[in-house]
């Protein structure tokens, strides 16, 4: 997973899988939240512009948990 922030345009991308380009489908969250899709239809990540607005103070202390995968057996 990898999290981009521009501050240049002041968006943040989370992206939970890359994608090759012109693969993602787009579809509009909310007016400043963009989720985008894989081919497989499994979300790839999300694209939150106006980030410093909308992610508010938070933005300047970004902290990434990554726990554990737990399956469950079939």
């Amino acid at each position: 997973m990898k999290i981009q922030y521009d501050a240049e345009v002041d968006a943040l991308y989370i992206e939970f899988k890359p994608l090759e380009p012109g693969t993602a489908e787009n579809r509009e969250m909310s007016e400043d939240v963009v989720a985008n899709y894989g081919p497989d239809g499994k979300l790839a990540g999300l694209e939150i512009l106006n980030a410093s607005v909308v992610v508010g103070e938070t933005l300047k202390k970004i902290v990434v948990e990554v726990s554990p995968v737990q399956r469950v057996a079939a």
